[in-house]
């Protein structure tokens, strides 16, 4: 299919008013009589909170309230936004205790220092061994809470859940399984085995802007918020849940976001808008860099061991798993989608994975771009790259082997929809990098593969196209744009109605003027809010040409659209711009209605996607230091609607990678408390650090549902960087790093092992 404007690389529509500067977040939002709002954290994991004193912080200049759980409703803990502020018990460090509200962000940290608040220290479990302990002090004594919706926005929830709801208390909030086969008969036939434990830390997504919430009570008795936010119309909901209202009487406007990467679904909001209500005042939450670091969201750590056998000429024969995931405070891990990964990417007959979801006194952790994928095959990857040296065999040759294919079955037993893995693999191998590793080994560089795949999330989503009188076409879409899907979005309208795309506007309203989209995350926003696009683009043309083909006086099939005009094909000289068109309905007494076209999709069958990747790694064993001199990110995006920004999407996932491989990690001592808590302390990969040749390849097998056939593009390249790396280290060293991230001092220690 010929397209005029998709698959051609185009800019951020709104790419200049953010490199100058010029777009407003939520933090640059005020409002009159606005109160600034700050937080009173635990410093304990674990304590009893007797009693909490105000008297010194209400004397302060500018503070206006301290409020408690006592002025809070009270809420089932099914989720870390609805437990507001600590009752009586807190269960981490940074844990909300009191909110201060002041006149001013220098008052709010005043009155937040002034609060005394009087702890009786209890037991607390902070390490996985800790919480699993025989007779381990529990986080939830009552009983487990609910987990919340966001792993399902994720495409990340899946239904085999062996807990019971039976067994006795404990800090193990949830187990799953996946098997099939005879393990044990599958390593008795494998001609080598490999067993290893590997572990990966709790890291931060590290956005550039933190947490920041508005909230303003109207006039009606509603609320309106602005909010830096992944999922409008979710926080809508809970925040109209929690405050007892209709959803119709909560106005929730997402502001463009600084970053998020799946933590900014919900989180202080309805504390924020509760504090409004009780002050009847607009109130103002922004976090500090360093509440982020404590008391955010981050992906969990992962403690897994895998056992992996195959036969001398490559065929797996069985495949083991265990996965411990430390969750913090809350369940809602990913630890079902990692499972479900681990035992699905290869085909093998004989299978067995388990993990589980532990609760510690650490903060509960949140999404992270493909959550659990990049833990998951990390340890998989690492193992299957050891087995293939071990039988001699090429390694990109072995997982083509046992790749899965279409149709074939997941671990879950259902098949795999169309899916391009062997092909994405396939591309790698043909890679020059790949074809000329021995030149790289011979500069002395390891050489590094991996493999990594995401389901994909599906959501249902609605549309609006409305011509105006301009002549331009106004796209009105609820979802949040974070990695320039309205660029995109802006295409497809333009690519199905027929005109220019600078011609299209896309419009952003709150969750009470903006047709419904479902959350940002999971790679799905084009895979299911494009289609919806696409259809109203299509409604609204048609409706166009019905009203053109009566004022020219002909059908409408032998009409066009080109340059802003209608014409009838064949005769240039009997044409019709789109202004005039609109303005006959938008006029007093106007004989037609305006072109407002409708477009709704909701489609419950995902698009797959998956990367490989290799890394070149150049390792200093004197100093325990690594280079990623080269990283080549093939993928399959299905079609790739905007090549510029698929690339955006893989290189700056490949950085994430390489992030996780070789730097970050929130690491905590004995008692719970964070020491990597501000961004001297916690690495991120610098420009300086990132790849010094970063390549991306995109393979197009197109997806069956997805518009053009394309695929969410956002996870996959994150997935299997830190497993390249590992591989590469691996190669060039002799010796296997098994815990993220390899840091000098740790590839150090492993090299004189």
């Amino acid at each position: 299919m010929t397209t005029t404007h998709i698959g051609h690389p185009a800019p951020l529509i709104d790419g200049q008013i953010r490199v100058r500067g010029q777009l407003r977040y939520t933090g640059d939002l005020a409002l009159p009589q606005m109160l600034h709002a700050r937080l009173v954290t635990s410093p304990y994991p674990h304590a009893e909170i007797n009693a909490i004193d105000r008297a010194a912080a209400l004397a302060l200049p500018g503070v206006v309230a301290v409020l408690t759980a006592a002025e809070m409703p009270t809420l089932p803990a099914t989720s870390r936004h609805r437990l507001l502020l600590a009752r009586g018990r807190v269960r981490f460090v940074g844990q909300p205790v009191a909110l201060v509200l002041a006149e001013t962000e220098a008052e709010a940290e005043d009155g937040a220092e002034a609060v005394h608040v009087d702890y009786s220290a209890l037991p607390a479990a902070t390490t996985l061994a800790a919480a699993t302990a025989p007779n381990a002090p529990l986080v939830w004594p009552g009983g487990t809470p609910g987990g919340s919706d966001e792993a399902a926005a994720h495409g990340a929830a899946v239904a085999e859940d062996e807990s019971d709801g039976q067994a006795p208390p404990s800090n193990v909030s949830r187990r799953v399984h996946f098997g099939r086969g005879d393990v044990a008969q599958g390593f008795a036939a494998a001609d080598a085995v490999v067993e290893r434990r590997y572990t990966t830390s709790m890291v931060h997504q590290s956005y550039l802007e933190p947490h920041v919430t508005l909230a303003q009570p109207e006039a009606t008795g509603g609320m309106a918020l602005w909010t830096s936010t992944q999922a409008a119309f979710y926080v809508q909901q809970e925040v109209a849940d929690v405050l007892g209202l209709p959803e119709s009487e909560v106005r929730l406007t997402a502001m463009p976001v600084g970053g998020a990467f799946g933590a900014k679904f919900v989180l202080y909001q309805p504390l924020v808008a509760l504090a409004a209500r009780q002050m009847n005042r607009p109130v103002r939450l922004l976090l500090t860099r360093s509440e982020e670091m404590q008391a955010a969201l981050p992906a969990p750590r992962f403690e897994m061991t895998v056992r992996v056998g195959a036969t001398r000429d490559g065929r797996l024969t069985a495949l083991e798993a265990s996965l411990d995931v430390d969750n913090g405070c809350y369940p809602d891990s990913p630890v079902g989608i990692a499972a479900l990964l681990l035992g699905s990417l290869y085909q093998c007959e004989n299978l067995a994975v388990r993990g589980r979801e532990i609760l510690t006194h650490k903060p509960s952790s949140g999404a992270y771009r493909a959550p659990g994928a990049p833990q998951a095959f990390f340890a998989l990857e690492s193992a299957l790259d050891e087995l293939a040296g071990q039988l001699d065999l090429d390694p990109l040759d072995f997982r083509l082997q046992n790749a899965s294919r279409s149709g074939e079955p997941m671990a879950n037993g259902k098949p795999w929809p169309g899916i391009g893995l062997h092909e994405t693999i396939a591309a790698l191998q043909a890679h020059p990098a790949w074809q000329q590793r021995d030149l790289a080994r011979q500069a002395g560089r390891g050489v590094g593969v991996a493999v990594g795949g995401w389901p994909g999330g599906t959501e249902p989503a609605a549309a609006l196209c409305m011509l105006q009188r301009d002549g331009t076409l106004h796209l009105n879409v609820g979802s949040v744009d974070l990695t320039g899907t309205d660029t995109t979005l802006a295409a497809l309208a333009a690519e199905q109605f027929g005109l220019s795309p600078d011609r299209v506007r896309l419009i952003k309203g709150d969750t009470l003027s903006s047709p419904f989209t479902g959350m940002t995350g999971g790679s799905k926003i084009t895979f299911t809010v494009g289609p919806a696009v696409m259809a109203a683009a299509a409604d609204a043309r048609q409706q166009l040409l019905k009203i053109a083909a009566e004022m020219l006086e002909a059908a409408a099939e032998d009409l066009e659209l080109v340059d802003g005009e209608v014409r009838v094909r064949g005769l240039p000289d009997r044409t019709l711009a789109l202004d005039k068109i609109a303005r006959q309905t938008m006029r007093f007494g106007g004989r037609y209605a305006p072109v407002t076209g409708r477009g709704r999709h909701a489609n419950p069958t995902a698009a797959p996607g998956f990367s490989a990747q290799l890394a070149e790694v150049l390792v200093d064993e004197a100093t325990g230091h690594v280079t990623v001199t080269r990283l080549v990110v093939v993928q399959d995006v299905g079609k790739a609607l905007n090549p510029l920004l698929v690339a955006g999407q893989m290189m700056g996932g490949g950085v994430q990678g390489i992030g996780w491989g070789l730097h970050e990690a929130l690491r905590y001592d004995d008692e719970g408390q964070l020491l990597t808590g501000s961004l001297m302390d916690y690495t991120l990969p610098k420009i300086d650090q990132a790849a010094a040749q970063l390549e991306t390849v995109m393979v197009e097998v197109p997806s069956e549902k997805g518009p053009h056939g394309a695929r969410g593009v956002g996870e996959p390249p994150v997935i299997p960087t830190a497993a390249a790396i590992a591989n590469a280290i691996a190669d060039a060293t002799g010796k296997r790093c098994r815990s993220l991230p390899i840091t000098p001092q740790t590839l150090w220690k492993t090299v004189r092992d």
